[in-house]
């Protein structure tokens, strides 16, 4: 019952969008209705500026880190596991916005960073490179979730964090499957560049 109500829990903290927060509390609008209608830090970068684009990736990464790090202090690696995807899946489909939420890269990292900051932070800086020679968010993305996914199976055939690994696959295929269509623009050269 415990890991029950820690999963509910988490997805409710994963319910809490940085960008929609910011976007009505300053701005009297509702992110959503703006850019790609996504509320997450690309899009918050892009309808909103630098500044509260930084904001909504702060306050998206803070509660994975932090809901994944109680989960595992709690229950170990398996209330790490369950509290990290848990926030991840309140993020992407939050019920109190009507399953409308982001695309869980900021939150995602969050949560990879309580179980494996080295790791993570590699993989960080990877992504950092690739939009940085690209100017595609979504490439750099996608190409660390495919990194991600390498990484957990690395962590599952050493056999010694099997649910660590578990988490870095699904978060990995969650985020491919949250950018199917800047996939198909990748393809079609019809995807967006940050300035």
């Amino acid at each position: 019952m415990g890991i029950f109500f820690l999963a509910i829990i988490s997805y409710f903290i994963g319910n809490i969008s940085g960008g929609l927060i910011l976007s009505k509390v300053l701005f009297k609008k509702d992110i959503r209705e703006f850019g790609s209608g996504n509320t997450g830090t690309t899009n918050a970068l892009r309808v909103f500026g630098k500044k509260i684009g930084i904001l909504t990736f702060i306050i998206d990464f803070l509660k994975g880190i932090i809901v994944a790090y109680i989960g595992g202090k709690i229950y170990g690696d398996i209330g790490m596991f369950t509290a990290g995807l848990a926030v991840v899946l309140g993020h992407d489909w939050p019920i109190v916005y009507g399953f409308k939420g982001g695309k869980g890269i900021a939150t995602s990292f969050g949560v990879l960073m309580a179980i494996s900051p080295l790791h993570i932070l590699a993989v960080f800086g990877v992504f950092l490179i690739i939009v940085a020679v690209s100017r595609y968010v979504s490439l750099g993305s996608v190409s660390v979730a495919v990194l991600c996914i390498l990484v957990g199976i690395y962590f599952i055939v050493k056999k010694d964090f099997f649910y660590g690994g578990l988490l870095y696959i699904i978060l990995a295929v969650i985020t491919i499957f949250k950018h199917r269509g800047n996939i198909y623009r990748l393809l079609t050269g019809n995807e967006s560049r940050i300035k």
